[in-house]
């Protein structure tokens, strides 16, 4: 028979443990997002510069 302070200890590392990959899993889309806004912010400066360059010629 499980004591009721084993089935405490294990619903704190199971609800420490999904907090921990959700958090991981955070950052994660949080630097997805981020590499793709910079990635996206620079196609449209080598964009506009080709624009310009073209207008220029």
């Amino acid at each position: 028979m499980v004591s009721a302070k084993q089935f405490a200890d294990f619903g704190y590392k199971a609800f420490s443990s999904s907090m921990m990959l959700l958090t991981l899993y955070g950052g994660y889309l949080c630097s997805l997002r981020t590499y793709h806004y910079f990635q996206r912010k620079s196609l449209l400066e080598q964009v506009e510069k080709e624009h310009v360059d073209a207008i220029k010629d």
